[in-house]
């Protein structure tokens, strides 16, 4: 990546830790423990025609990633939301995808209690962005069952959201090396989990399933479960066995980067006919029509 494309990589606001400016220029402490130890949690969320979607929701999960995390911060939830309505303002994007982030902070030298340091308040926003491209929202994305296993929640409560990746970054190389885009994890003992950056559902014979154990309980997916409910279908919140996914009829995988996108080939195999799924395709199309709903989005206040 040349100079120009870093640049144009990095447009949009950032907020960090009391200052606003652009996200070319927001950068963290390097001895800030989210750096040096992955300490820190997240929220991610997005706008969509000029309006937040589920804010109020995303701001409780992010309070409660921090009290899993013994975190604080001195900002009232109407305060964090004026900080990300600001970012979104500043950009003047009517499609964004918004981070918010609170790291552990700087330890004083000669410690590593993590009770020393003052946590801090990172945000920014950019464009929009997809986690498939248009062909791949189009025709499918291509999954296998990585060999890589989730970091057990034994070891961490994967609903708290975090920056340790390695353990789906791995699993990416292993869907590239077996011409796939995407994986999905398991555990031990051989249920399945999540992928990088995303939930999984399964259909099979009409009814949805999707894993309750050790995956991040995405607010896509929360929202995927409340449309099947409208359309009366079954949607089973379990443990999911790889078999399973292996047998399914259709797969989609939900996240805020893109909302909801099929699953065409699974493990060497096509599913169905190939082509998205019918329960698929109307979940993808009531997911969109949340964002009309007022009691799920807030405006932004623009300038203009």
């Amino acid at each position: 990546m040349n100079a120009i494309d870093e640049l144009a990589a990095v447009q949009g606001v950032a907020y960090m830790d009391g200052r606003y400016m652009p996200l070319a220029e927001a950068s963290i402490p390097i001895l800030d423990r989210g750096f040096l130890r992955s300490d820190i949690t997240y929220d991610a969320l997005h706008v969509w025609k000029g309006r937040i979607f589920r804010l109020a929701d995303h701001i409780a999960r992010f309070r409660a990633s921090m009290a899993g995390l013994r975190m604080s911060l001195p900002h009232t939830d109407g305060e964090l939301a004026e900080v990300l309505m600001e970012c979104v303002r500043r950009t003047g994007y009517r499609d964004a995808f918004i981070m918010v982030m609170c790291s552990r902070g700087v330890q004083p030298p000669g410690t590593r209690d993590p009770r020393l340091c003052r946590n801090r308040l990172y945000a920014y926003v950019q464009p929009f962005l997809w986690i498939a491209n248009e062909e791949q929202r189009r025709d499918g994305l291509r999954m296998v069952l990585a060999k890589t296993q989730r970091i057990p929640p034994e070891s961490l409560d994967q609903r708290i959201k975090n920056f340790h990746w390695l353990d789906l970054t791995m699993s990416l190389f292993e869907a590239y090396d077996r011409d796939a885009t995407v994986t999905v994890l398991p555990l031990a003992d051989g249920t399945v989990t999540e992928g990088p950056g995303f939930n999984i559902f399964i259909v099979k014979d009409g009814a949805l399933a999707t894993p309750d154990r050790g995956m991040f309980e995405g607010i896509t997916r929360r929202t995927v479960t409340e449309i099947a409910a409208d359309l009366q279908l079954r949607c089973e919140v379990r443990p999911v066995r790889a078999e399973e996914v292996a047998e399914a009829d259709e797969i989609f995988t939900s996240t805020t980067a893109g909302g909801i996108t099929p699953v065409t080939w699974y493990e060497g195999r096509k599913l169905g006919d190939g082509r998205p799924g019918p329960i698929t395709t109307r979940i993808l199309d009531l997911y969109w029509k949340r964002h009309e709903d007022d009691a799920l989005n807030t405006p932004v206040r623009y300038d203009d």
